[in-house]
């Protein structure tokens, strides 16, 4: 059956009749616009879903048009008065927005050629089919230049948040992962900082070209999860661990969302199984993150199957990340002791009228060095564990992966000393926030 021509395909009923004569040309390029915009929007709705894979302005839409703009504290912790001075800054920082796995791609490799394979013609699978796999395996994970952006625009709104703390006469300690897509963060944030600080050199780092100092890399913070024998033991190397997530993949939701992508490509359903479908959602969420534009991939899901797919990635969080081993938080109780040993050190040294030796300290990881650390708070915690069989009942979790450790998430621990105190417990607060 031959196709449509490609104005006809676009072009809404009676539209042929209304753009006859020299107005076809401009109606052509108002539908064609049109569908742009559908597809842009279709992107837009599927956003919240995408998990660990969210931008960081799914989140916080006011930086999509300002990303400058300092949003207001969050409820959960509200700023101190105007007579507290900040006397330390320890912040701990997923990475930037980052290219997928070496492995994601190669499933997403493997996806597209069954694509060239399929029976039959899909609008979908025809516009997937002559769509260009331009990722490279050697991607595997690195920071994309949007990261750098998230990076940047991070560290000049803290500047612009606490002033006195980071401004050009401070010391600053960078710690970071050793993965390059943490190390290339840490540098688009010191970037960011020269920015906001003006370019001004600290006298005491003298002829620093760094001008910040060294990025110092430690695992034991910012990997711990690698170094833990017992999560790794348990967890991490344990085929049994993860089975409420294989559960799910093959339960009748996520078989629903499977029969609907492969109608939807005109492939036999055999061929696909959820790890597949998965990563063709994420490639929906890797282009619009790194690109800014919207995939044909995500095309081929709705919302509900967005919805399913949500709770696949939130399954794997909450099992191999959070609540659902006691040793995935108790992992991260090295990170906690050292960034609260630095806040007990700074009260000490304010109390014997000493300088803060270290008032500014950034540290940058992983949404798994994020996630263990607030898992050990109790933030996001329901009161019912999230299983396989209890997606419904979940609909309204507070367990979100995507509203929890999107690309750039970041916690920030305050230390501030108050002048105008009833007692001497109230004289130092400590307060978290995201910027």
């Amino acid at each position: 059956m031959p196709l449509e021509p490609a104005h006809r395909r676009f072009l809404p009923a009676g539209s042929a009749l209304r753009c006859a004569g020299g107005f076809l040309l401009l109606c052509l390029l108002a539908a064609l616009g049109a569908a742009e915009g559908a597809e842009r929007e279709a992107a837009e709705r599927l956003s919240p879903y995408f998990g660990t894979k969210c931008r960081y302005e799914t989140l916080h839409p006011h930086l999509l048009r300002e990303p400058l703009a300092l949003g207001p504290p969050q409820s959960g912790f509200p700023l101190p008065p105007a007579s507290c001075t900040p006397l330390q800054l320890n912040a701990v920082i997923r990475h930037g927005t980052r290219f997928p796995t070496g492995g994601q791609i190669k499933k997403l490799a493997h996806l597209h050629r069954l694509l060239g394979q399929r029976n039959g013609s899909c609008a979908a699978s025809e516009a997937l089919a002559g769509w260009s796999l331009w990722y490279r395996e050697d991607m595997d994970g690195q920071l994309a230049e949007r990261g750098r952006h998230d990076m940047s625009t991070l560290a000049r709104r803290l500047a612009a948040r606490f002033p006195g703390l980071l401004a050009p006469r401070r010391r600053f300690a960078f710690v970071s992962s050793h993965k390059a897509r943490c190390l290339n963060s840490s540098d688009a944030f010191r970037d960011g900082l020269r920015q906001a600080l003006g370019g001004q050199q600290p006298p005491e780092l003298g002829n620093d070209p760094t001008m910040l100092g060294d990025i110092k890399i430690n695992d034991t913070l910012m990997r711990f999860f690698d170094l833990c024998e017992k999560f790794v033991r348990d967890v991490d190397n344990n085929d049994e661990a993860m089975h409420e997530v294989d559960a799910f993949k093959v339960g009748p939701e996520m078989k629903k969302v499977v029969e609907r992508i492969a109608n939807n490509l005109c492939l036999p359903v055999d061929q696909l199984n959820a790890d597949l479908v998965q990563v063709a959602f994420f490639t929906c969420s890797f282009e619009l993150a790194i690109k800014n534009i919207s995939s044909p991939w995500c095309s081929i899901f709705s919302e509900e199957d967005a919805l399913v797919l949500e709770y696949l990635n939130d399954l794997k969080q909450y099992w191999k990340r959070a609540y659902g081993y006691e040793i995935n938080s108790r992992a991260s109780c090295i990170l906690f002791q050292d960034i609260f040993r630095n806040l007990d050190q700074a009260v000490l040294e304010s109390k014997n009228s000493k300088p803060i030796s270290s008032p500014v300290i950034l540290q940058f990881g992983h949404a798994e060095t994020l996630q263990p650390l607030l898992a050990l708070m109790g933030y996001f915690k329901d009161k019912e564990p999230l299983k396989a069989n209890n997606y419904h009942r979940h609909m309204n979790r507070k367990f979100r992966s995507g509203r929890i450790v999107p690309y750039a998430s970041n916690l920030v621990f305050v230390l501030y000393h108050c002048d105008q105190v009833q007692s001497p417990k109230e004289e130092y607060k400590n307060t978290g926030l995201a910027l």
